[in-house]
């Protein structure tokens, strides 16, 4: 049953990352790859991976505007 419960959880933080990189992509006009490599140089893929499960339960506008935020708050350009 644990096992169960693992796997869901994977495959629900692997959905909201699918989904939420492309949309951040979106609504700030990057690439996809450029998205990828502006989140992971200020340090908010991390915290994307850390925060997930918190990040899925607001909107997406939300969710993207605070990985957006992180970004700025280590470096990361407006």
């Amino acid at each position: 049953m644990e096992a169960q419960k693992l796997d869901k959880e994977i495959s629900d933080k692997i959905s909201f990352i699918a989904f939420i990189v492309p949309f951040f992509a979106e609504t700030y006009k990057m690439n996809m790859q450029r998205a990828f490599f502006y989140l992971k140089k200020y340090g908010a893929w991390d915290y994307l991976n850390r925060h997930w499960w918190a990040l899925h339960t607001d909107s997406a506008e939300y969710a993207a505007k605070d990985l957006y935020e992180y970004c700025y708050e280590n470096g990361g350009l407006r």
